[in-house]
């Protein structure tokens, strides 16, 4: 199966399950746009945690094409939380998986994104703040249709 999360423009909705470092649960739902401009595609998208009170958190990265099949993409974000994140995608079998890092403060993680069909990916991620985790979410993605 070819990926099509990424690599092709789409938006994408997703719900799921947002825990916070004590562990407490609570739902999420998610949005992405992708958009390919020159020189980089663009991922713009939310996440928004039913807590009580509901928050949102907004992110928006610019991702280098790959140069070739299988290469690795690098991107970038300006987070007003985190700092200035980098990170890279890579591809793997079904899946894609990305690791960020922020080089101005302590803050990193990981995000695993797993094909299930054409349409659909389930990921689940991890955000650490030096060796402590802060939050974790596991979502269910599907590709809207146009």
């Amino acid at each position: 199966m070819t990926h099509t999360f990424l690599f092709e423009p789409a938006i994408w909705m997703a719900s799921g399950t947002f825990w916070r470092g004590d562990g407490e649960p609570m739902e999420a739902q998610g949005r992405i746009d992708i958009t390919h401009r020159d020189p980089c595609w663009l991922l713009a998208g939310t996440l928004k945690v039913l807590g009580s009170p509901p928050v949102e958190f907004v992110h928006a990265y610019c991702i280098e094409p790959p140069s070739r099949p299988g290469a690795t993409m690098k991107w970038t974000s300006e987070n007003a939380t985190l700092g200035k994140l980098h990170g890279t995608y890579s591809v793997v079998g079904t899946c894609i998986i990305c690791v960020f890092h922020c080089h101005d403060s302590k803050y990193h993680g990981a995000e695993h994104f797993e094909q299930l069909d054409t349409n659909s990916y389930r990921s689940a991620g991890v955000l650490f703040l030096e060796d402590r985790a802060l939050s974790s979410w596991q979502m269910t993605w599907r590709r809207q249709q146009q």
